[in-house]
């Protein structure tokens, strides 16, 4: 107990320190086992995301093109949208992801260093990739050819294949079900993303909707072994009161209007259920302020600045969210330059790779985590456990800690670039008996001062990796 008191009182001296910008943006969290969750899941930095459902089959993104708000970015192929509607939600008679291997995800995840997986049991269409007892809009429902297969459960194969492999699991859930005649209902058009119908004229129907959601958590949280993360997503249902809504219908964009209303799932009672399921569940209300949001998730782009609380970017790796056919990956470099300089911030990265219709990767996957796997069995050690310093960044070189003595130095190298034979760090302090050396390669290595900066001798002939190479200095 006194070493979860001590967790506690750290994290919130930490807070304490926030600026007024950030802290009206994040509610510490107070429960001492989540607290000691979010401080090991602050060491991982690395993890897996998968966007994957039945609509991998047309190569189109995840759920949205039957929301209506949404069709200038998302065209659909058919102009009658009550015909299309039904042809995405046949797309289940003809999902049959065959080729579906976690193991052999879950192995390649490992050896790129990810730490974790979050992994799409239910997007905003409804679709459940796991057996859920509370619908038949599901992966292992007689209408889905894939429910013969002794992997049907895909969550729960995922679950297990990443578990065996060292990695934590994540369950992303959404909290909005376009599937559900409780959330959008038949008897009215939907001409949004939001429940469409009064929840103050239907309380009852609402009501339902809200045992749903809970039911469907509870399954994932007692039958698919330990879970340590639930990432939930659809931040619009939340609870709002009257004079929010007043204030919301105020501000609101006429040309794209959104119907606000309190869509109250009780998020308080639901989170006390999981962790009585799963003690110290890292829990992410995504986009909702307050204190459900354990961390929060800046989506596709990495903050400017450090930031004072517990953060991850969740990335595209190549195409979509969801799969695309003739997706490019990025670069190995881009992406050890992005982790880098995510947790030079702080933060963590969470990058998203989308399984084909067959339950494949993409060649470009695999050979992308490769290119990371093997920058980082050289300089993982300045990436896990590590803690943003000042002055995290200045110009091509990161900076992380560990402790007061330990600093790490990371130089992001461009593509052809010639190593400087000197680099010069001016933004921390190096006193005079501390020893440098380079991550992957033997030796001390020679430095000098000059006026307040630290100027190191590079072995530019040695260089262990030619995507970013690191800098551990050891301060005495």
């Amino acid at each position: 107990m006194q070493h979860h008191l001590i967790i506690l009182l750290s994290f919130l001296l930490s807070t304490s320190a926030f600026s007024q910008h950030h802290s009206d943006r994040y509610v510490p969290e107070t429960d001492p086992l989540v607290l000691e969750k979010l401080e090991q899941w602050q060491d991982l930095k690395f993890g897996l995301l998968m966007h994957w459902g039945p609509y991998s089959q047309w190569g189109i993104v995840e759920s949205w093109s039957i929301c209506s708000e949404d069709e200038g970015w998302c065209r659909r192929k058919n102009d009658n949208y009550t015909e299309y509607k039904k042809e995405y939600e046949n797309l289940r008679k003809t999902f049959n992801p065959v080729n579906f291997n976690p193991a052999k995800w879950a192995v390649a995840a490992r050896e790129a260093g990810m730490k974790y997986v979050v992994f799409t049991t239910k997007h905003h269409d409804g679709f459940c990739m796991f057996d859920s007892g509370h619908t038949n809009y599901k992966i292992t429902d007689e209408s889905t050819p894939f429910h013969t297969n002794p992997k049907s459960n895909i969550t729960k194969e995922i679950f297990d294949a990443f578990r065996a492999e060292g990695l934590w699991t994540g369950a992303y859930f959404s909290k909005p079900d376009w599937h559900s005649e409780y959330y959008w209902w038949p008897n009215f058009a939907t001409p949004d993303r939001n429940v469409n119908y009064s929840v103050n004229n239907y309380p009852e129907r609402w009501e339902k909707f809200v045992r749903f959601t809970h039911a469907q958590i509870m399954e994932l949280m007692t039958g698919y072994g330990r879970v340590d993360i639930l990432w939930l997503d659809g931040g619009w249902v939340k609870k709002r009161s009257p004079e929010e809504v007043r204030k919301a219908y105020e501000t609101m964009n006429i040309e794209k209007p959104t119907r606000v209303q309190n869509q109250d799932i009780r998020m308080d009672e639901l989170v006390a259920g999981a962790r009585e399921k799963q003690p110290g569940l890292i829990v992410v209300d995504r986009a909702v302020y307050g204190k459900n949001q354990n961390y929060l998730t800046p989506e596709n782009t990495v903050p400017d600045e450090a930031l004072p609380y517990p953060w991850e970017s969740c990335i595209i790796s190549g195409g979509g969210w969801s799969w695309t056919p003739d997706a490019k990956y990025m670069s190995g470099r881009k992406a050890v330059h992005m982790l880098v300089d995510i947790v030079a911030k702080g933060g963590n990265l969470l990058l998203n790779i989308a399984p084909r219709p067959d339950g494949e990767w993409d060649d470009g996957a695999y050979r992308l985590l490769e290119e990371i796997g093997a920058w980082m069995d050289i300089n993982s050690e300045a990436v896990y456990g590590t803690r943003a310093t000042e002055p995290y960044k200045e110009d091509k070189i990161c900076y992380t800690s560990k402790g007061e003595d330990i600093v790490y130095a990371v130089y992001l190298t461009d593509e052809g670039e010639h190593i400087p034979r000197e680099i010069t760090l001016s933004g921390i302090q190096v006193p005079g008996r501390s020893e440098i050396e380079m991550l992957g390669m033997k030796g001390k290595l020679k430095w000098h001062r000059k006026g307040d900066d630290c100027v190191i001798r590079i072995p530019t002939e040695k260089i262990p990796s030619d995507l970013a190479f690191a800098l551990k200095i050891s301060r005495y």
